[in-house]
């Protein structure tokens, strides 16, 4: 008597519905550019039908071809079906790669479907077998029997809905075989058989209700009153039986597999993390690894615990404070400025011990706060920047970090370094780790655990995983050739950064309520101003009121519609610009609303106790290498319009008699790009000290020496000029000029015949990334670029221009760190009182006694403008004044 559970899977149906279930598939790729969405989330499917059933027996059935002997019945079978995406395509062979890891039997037959395989091996099971058949294709719901349920997918390949002879009934009222027959009377669109014509699944079901099969209804035609449809069940005799035929899945294939040889004898760890590796899926390696640590050899032996000693403490004694430890600050928001201090933890590398207790305990020791002041104390540390702000909060300095674990994760792989367990994948190192969210759960959820073991277990495992990161950090940034970047650039960038973030910018919240009473003021003349022009009130903000009143009472032209109706987004007004005065004006009040909001109602709450706001700047989030800022962000008060230049007037110095002094670089981007292009006409230019615009306009526009160049063509120029950086399109430089696409294409035409070095160097970068999956900047700084082989056009195109960019972009944005880092010592070096306080893009804020002011005009742009040695000079515009907006 055998109790077998035996699961048998669609291979070739759920495969295809795991493509489609993730819609955003260039999120899903390898490094090798490889799409893995659908490997993704039939793993997903793996995992959770595993768990859920833990089958004793399994098989994988595909389809060997797209040619079977229903063709041969029916030559239009399954005609008609559009081509496999060769996203889809590309990611096929690896589907049994996967299940081979898996340790689950696959198995196709030329001349069969999946369903026959899964149809023959279902009825070969024992009537105390449990049969489980998953599909994403209710054909197969014809196979429930009393020991068979069909699992159908009901979500992409997540969500399961069984189907027993019970279900059927109560959905149908038909038994599974009468599957057939409706199958037989309705034809199928997607298999591309006929069936009746006009009978549909309602009428099908009647009909077999009544008849119970297609047989005994043509056997008893005369029970049928006279109508339409009898007339095309009379007429489709022939289409109905022969769809019936091609609805059966055979319980006969000559197969060659038994029961017996799909048996379940479970995963073969090191295999599945190897294709985990190789497919970058992150998490599933880090629960594998944390699932089966034991099983894992070598990598499963270099992170074992139990060499080292816990301990939870309550006082603190010099010698539990090393010479060389891993320290790590435990907080539940990302927001540090704001966030409580839960815990600190630290390993003792020599003596192997992990040292875990409260901020409280911690920060009243003055033994612990001067290990942490010293130099001599060496620290690993995740988050230098991060633990030298909290640190700072206690009234603290962080000095002696040793190595800074998420800058030099972030240099290697610029997209995986969100937490410790990312990282941990990203070398190969099996997760000790628990995820974050595992152990606090989700957004305002967040707490620490009421098992306060859990909590001090998983602060025990990131410390040991921060000391085994090192070593295997540190060699790939010597194999990448980055040490140089990390050690002159990134480290002590970060120490530049915490302390500007430490100290913040002061900010006049009066001046900033002031102007929001101000704005409040316009806003309502604006509004009243919209009334008068659209003839009547309404809510401006709701798209759907606005729509009425541009395109039914206005008649103004639809661009496009939505689900909920017309669409009144920024890019559909702007077309629609000049058309009628209420559009302009509706813009401007959208912007001018979204100032308010995001500034002058949304910094203040930024606004701390001592005056000031501190934002963060994120080191290492963007591709390019440039800094970002948040909470709140800083660099984007926009500065086109004045309205939002005044909010600048609200930053003010920090102690009375200083003054705030800007230093911005001058079109570095596009002197990077004439360094790196080697293009003489560009260089020249620069280093004649031209405007680099003029000279483009000259040049392309062929305007003699004797005339003077337009503000028009100037300005035409220096759209070309900086669309070619970004590897502008004709298209893109036509939307942006308001010209034709053949003007746009001449003006770039003729831009490269003036510049042959810059398109020399842009068909070269573009030709290095295709050999190389990667571009780099002057310093090293790496960007992969896995859609440069792709078959789609817009994202090889996107690959294209981003390869030309990235290095002038990545290379801008290191030189003005390598400035902040050089600028920063200068200043300590002569003592200086002045302070680093923003970047915002190409542009350094600081503020400083007025008497320093003249040494400041001396010193910035000298060192800005000799932070690297191009073959053009660097240009730096510098200014002083009161506030913010007095720099410009």
């Amino acid at each position: 008597m055998s109790n077998n559970k035996i699961m048998l899977i669609d291979g070739s149906s759920l495969a295809f519905r795991a493509f489609f279930s993730i819609v955003n598939i260039d999120q899903f790729k390898n490094k090798a550019g490889l799409h893995t969405n659908a490997l993704y989330s039939f793993n997903l499917m793996l995992n959770t039908v595993l768990e859920q059933f833990k089958p004793t027996h399994i098989l994988v059935a595909f389809d060997k071809s797209e040619t079977t002997f229903r063709n041969e019945k029916y030559s239009e079978y399954k005609g008609g079906r559009q081509k496999i995406p060769s996203e889809f395509r590309e990611q096929m062979p690896y589907f049994r790669v996967l299940l081979d890891a898996y340790g689950i039997e696959h198995y196709e037959i030329l001349n069969y479907e999946a369903d026959d395989i899964i149809g023959t091996l279902a009825s070969q099971a024992d009537k105390d077998d449990e049969v489980i058949v998953i599909s994403g294709d209710k054909d197969l719901i014809q196979l429930a029997n009393a020991n068979t349920t069909v699992y159908i997918t009901r979500k992409g390949v997540s969500e399961i809905e069984p189907y027993t002879v019970e279900t059927i009934n109560d959905k149908y009222g038909l038994t599974p075989n009468q599957i057939i027959d409706l199958k037989g009377l309705m034809g199928d669109s997607s298999d591309n058989y006929p069936g009746v014509t006009r009978i549909g699944e309602k009428t099908g079901i009647k009909l077999l209700q009544q008849f119970g099969s297609i047989e005994n209804m043509y056997d008893n035609l005369d029970e049928i009153k006279p109508s339409k449809m009898k007339d095309n069940i009379i007429n489709d005799q022939e289409n109905a039986f022969m769809s019936k035929d091609l609805a059966t899945i055979l319980t006969d294939a000559p197969i060659e597999i038994s029961i017996e040889d799909i048996e379940y004898k479970g995963k073969d760890i090191e295999a599945l993390a190897e294709f985990y590796r190789n497919m970058d899926f992150h998490s599933f390696l880090n629960n594998l690894q944390t699932e089966y640590s034991d099983q894992l050899t070598d990598e499963g032996e270099e992170l074992e615990l139990n060499q080292y000693d816990r301990l939870f403490i309550d006082d603190i004694k010099a010698d539990y404070l090393p010479k060389q430890a891993v320290l790590y600050y435990e907080t539940l928001e990302e927001n540090y400025h704001f966030a409580d201090l839960e815990a600190v933890t630290w390993l003792d590398i020599e003596q192997k011990k992990v040292y875990t207790t409260t901020a409280d305990t911690a920060f009243k020791s003055e033994l612990f706060k001067a290990w942490l002041a010293s130099e001599e104390h060496r620290k690993i540390t995740w988050d230098s920047k991060r633990d030298a702000v909290i640190t700072s909060h206690f009234e603290t300095v962080l000095n002696g970090i040793q190595f800074d674990t998420l800058i030099a994760a972030y240099l290697i792989d610029l997209n995986n370094t969100k937490d410790i367990t990312d990282v941990l994948a990203v070398v190969g190192l099996p997760s000790i780790v628990k995820n974050d969210e595992a152990v606090y759960g989700k957004g305002v959820k967040r707490a620490i655990p009421e098992d306060k073991d859990v909590f001090e277990q998983h602060l025990f495992t990131k410390v040991i995983a921060l000391e085994h990161l090192m070593p295997e950090l540190k060699n790939r940034l010597e194999s990448l050739e980055m040490m140089d970047l990390y050690t002159t650039i990134e480290f002590p960038l970060a120490k530049v950064l915490a302390d500007m973030e430490i100290r913040g910018v002061k900010v006049n919240g009066d001046e900033l309520s002031q102007m929001n009473v101000e704005m409040s003021e316009r806003l309502k003349e604006m509004e009243e101003e919209i009334y008068d022009l659209a003839g009547e009130k309404f809510n401006i903000n709701s798209p759907k009121q606005l729509g009425v009143i541009l395109f039914e009472k206005l008649g103004l032209p639809v661009i496009k519609k939505t689900k909920t109706g017309y669409s009144t987004a920024a890019d559909v007004l702007e077309k629609l610009a000049g058309k009628h005065p209420i559009i302009n004006a509706i813009l401007d009040y959208r912007q001018l609303a979204k100032l308010q909001g995001t500034y002058l109602e949304g910094l203040p709450p930024y606004i701390k106790e001592d005056g000031h706001i501190h934002t963060r700047f994120v080191q290492t989030l963007t591709q390019t290498g440039r800094l970002s800022s948040t909470d709140p962000n800083l660099q984007n008060i926009p500065i086109r319009m004045e309205e939002g230049r005044k909010i600048r007037k609200a930053f003010i110095p920090s102690q009375e008699n200083w003054l705030m002094f800007g230093a911005d670089y001058s079109q570095i981007e596009l002197r990077v790009l004439a360094h790196i292009s080697k293009d003489e006409h560009m260089q020249q230019a620069f280093i004649d000290g031209e405007d680099i615009h003029s000279s483009t306009a000259r040049r392309v526009f062929d305007i003699p020496e004797n005339e003077a160049v337009t503000s028009e063509h100037r300005r035409q120029a220096k759209a070309v000029n900086f669309g070619i950086v970004y590897g502008i399109s004709d298209y893109g430089l036509s939307q942006n000029l308001n010209i034709s696409r053949k003007q746009a294409k001449d003006f770039i035409d003729r831009y490269f015949e003036q510049y042959p070095g810059i398109k020399r160097y842009m068909e070269e970068i573009v030709e290095e990334a295709k050999e190389t999956g990667y571009v780099s900047t002057l310093f090293n700084r790496r960007r992969y670029l896995p859609d440069i082989h792709s078959s789609n056009f817009n994202l090889r195109s996107f690959a294209e221009r981003t390869a030309m960019n990235s290095p002038i972009q990545g290379t801008a944005a290191d030189i003005i760190k390598i400035a902040m880092v050089t600028l920063q010592k200068a200043i300590d070096d002569e003592k200086l009182q002045a302070q680093l306080l923003l970047q915002v893009h190409d542009e350094l804020i600081l503020e400083a006694p007025a008497e320093e002011i003249e040494r400041l005009n001396v010193l910035v742009p000298e060192i800005m403008e000799n932070a690297v040695e191009l073959s053009v000079p660097l240009k730096v515009d510098y200014n002083h004044g009161s506030n913010w907006y007095e720099l410009k």
